[in-house]
């Protein structure tokens, strides 16, 4: 079965207030205080600049969108995430802005679904978001990014 994922987490307020601007943006609650906003073909048409300047590793982070992350980042830090898998086996990438500019990443890493040992891209992100995971579970579980398989069930489960 496939997971894919293409999205903004932050902290639940941040997030919504930074949707409010960006046409077609809406934010689905995760657990721990944590927000998610779907990156829509919408979305990415309003905040892409045209340019062609990405952080390393990003196959789908719209040109200049990095500016809008060091913005929004100025009211508490946000991640940007990409996941795919299909069979258990696929990659990750995650980085985060705060304060401003790029803070942590980006990393880039192929990953077999729950057979890591070290942490996913994003379950770094998550933790640096304040996300903690109880015993047998990743950052990724704990907030709840297992909850839907992609951004069509965030996207239903955003208001």
């Amino acid at each position: 079965m496939a997971y894919e994922l293409r999205a903004m987490i932050a902290g639940d307020a941040p997030l919504r207030s930074a949707a409010q601007h960006v046409p077609g943006a809406r934010a689905a609650t995760l657990a721990q205080g944590l927000a998610l906003k779907p990156m829509t073909d919408e979305v990415f048409d309003a905040v892409t600049d045209g340019g062609s300047t990405e952080p390393p590793g990003f196959r789908l982070l719209p040109g200049g969108f990095e500016k809008t992350l060091a913005e929004w980042s100025a009211a508490g830090p946000v991640a940007d995430v990409e996941a795919e898998y299909f069979g258990g086996v696929g990659r990750q990438r995650a980085a985060l802005w705060a304060d401003g500019p790029l803070a942590a990443g980006p990393w880039d890493k192929p990953r077999k679904l729950r057979l890591f040992r070290t942490p996913s891209p994003i379950s770094h992100v998550l933790r640096r978001l304040g996300a903690a995971s109880g015993l047998g579970e990743d950052e990724f579980a704990a907030v709840g990014l297992d909850r839907h398989r992609n951004n069509d069930g965030w996207i239903s489960a955003s208001s």
